[in-house]
């Protein structure tokens, strides 16, 4: 009866068509969620963002679960969880995201979750990492822990208008290992993935320091 009032009150919109949400629905409206656009890259084996890791970096798997285009439902909510403070957003799609892979052998490897870090100035100044709330939402579904045993040493450029050549050397050397995962299937994650660059400088340095067993990666969004 208080949710009910409450909605009432201050009716709950979704974050895409601005229509009001139902009882069940969290931040997006049924209809929203269902039109998102899947890339169902999971069940393709070297799919187009396996491609851009191919002979750079052992791994077990890699999808982005939706499509990512510069004006995309996608991109609004991303830009809703990163710049408009709704971190609830960012776990509850991890909790989407984990819902569709869980009856896949998508987490058959992980152990662990770590999210891509952002350094600790950025980081306090938006109040959360989006992609650990990502992570912690795919923990909500699946039990995974979230470990943050990846850390960034220091900050670095936006990479939105950088070449892949400069997104790379913005990169380089921002990242070490913190904590110990030898051994362990590790579920990397974060929020979009583009050239693949910051995946890549992760993905590295979790190798070359960190000596995990298995490596599996999962974006939200992944762009064409």
């Amino acid at each position: 009866m208080i949710n009910a009032l409450m909605d009432f009150i201050f009716p709950r919109l979704c974050h895409l068509c601005q229509a009001k949400l139902a009882v069940h629905d969290e931040y997006i409206c049924s209809k929203c969620l269902t039109e998102l656009p899947r890339s169902r890259f999971h069940a393709i084996n070297m799919n187009g963002m396996e491609q851009r890791f191919a002979g750079i970096f052992p791994f077990s798997r890699a999808t982005g679960h939706f499509f990512y285009t510069r004006f995309s439902p996608v991109a609004t909510l991303v830009h809703d969880f990163k710049y408009h403070g709704f971190p609830g957003l960012a776990r509850y799609l991890g909790r989407v995201m984990a819902r569709e892979l869980y009856t896949t052998s998508f987490f058959a490897d992980a152990d662990v979750i770590i999210p891509i870090p952002m350094h600790y100035w950025k980081q306090a100044k938006r109040g959360y990492n989006q992609a650990e709330m990502l992570a912690r939402g795919i923990s909500d579904i699946t039990g995974l822990p979230v470990n943050n045993a990846l850390r960034a040493r220091r900050g670095h450029k936006t990479q939105t208008a950088l070449s892949h050549e400069k997104r790379r050397s913005n990169l380089e050397g921002v990242f070490q290992v913190k904590g110990d995962i030898q051994g362990r299937g590790v579920l990397l994650v974060d929020d979009v993935c583009t050239t693949g660059s910051t995946i890549i400088e992760a993905a590295e340095t979790l190798w070359r320091e960190g000596a995990p067993k298995q490596l599996t990666i999962l974006t939200l969004g992944v762009t064409v």
